[in-house]
């Protein structure tokens, strides 16, 4: 399984649970980040480097085979041609059965979520590979967005309800010391033990050829 992610800590906040029960099962899982999560408002110093260190770290907790991370503008994925984007994900789909990526609408509405999704639709599209997307349940996300001011886009419905060890994905988390804040721990409280998947792109679709925007 090839997870594909814009930032450094999307592998692990929002996806973490799911890599680690995959992982758990004997699949072998790499990650491709776009970006090195330079353009954070969080965090301090050099963060190009250190948000790099906290995703190779947490990538080991979950037990992924291996980490690939690109130079791609953080926060401005949209100046990038889509096609270029495809591209770097299909050239690392060799022997890759299915990828894992943010749901419609990134899950918080981000652009550089949505066009990390859309690449690795394209992508998958050319090579018959299946693609999970994790959603959060609409109530879950209705309550961050009321308590906490989020633009979280919840479902109503998943496809896969996938139960997780939530101790292990919360040591991983803990890696991006960067990074944490009240909207991931009050996340995972709601969530409890279970994430949602959608399927994107469902297995057996075969190949299809799909033009960039």
């Amino acid at each position: 399984m090839l997870v594909v992610v814009a930032h450094p800590d999307d592998e692990t906040f929002g996806l973490g649970g799911v890599v680690a029960r995959f992982t758990d099962a004997g699949t072998d899982v790499s990650i491709l980040c776009l970006t090195h999560g330079e353009a954070s408002t969080l965090g301090e110093g050099e963060l190009r480097r250190i948000r790099s260190e906290e995703l190779r770290m947490a990538a080991t907790d979950l037990g992924a085979d291996s980490v690939d991370i690109l130079d791609l503008p953080d926060g401005n994925l949209s100046t990038v041609p889509l096609e270029r984007i495809a591209q770097l994900v299909e050239s690392r789909l060799d022997r890759t059965d299915g990828l894992l990526v943010f749901g419609p609408g990134g899950v918080t509405g981000h652009p550089d979520h949505i066009r990390a999704t859309q690449a690795a639709l394209i992508a998958a599209g050319r090579t018959g590979a299946a693609v999970l997307g994790w959603v959060i349940p609409h109530h879950v996300a209705s309550a961050l967005n009321d308590e906490l001011g989020t633009t979280f886009q919840g479902v109503t419905h998943a496809d896969v309800v996938v139960e997780v060890d939530r101790e292990r994905h919360i040591r991983a988390c803990r890696r991006h010391t960067s990074q944490l804040n009240p909207v991931l721990w009050r996340r995972l409280e709601l969530l409890g033990d279970e994430e949602w998947l959608v399927w994107l792109r469902p297995p057996g679709t075969g190949t299809a050829h799909t033009g960039a925007r």
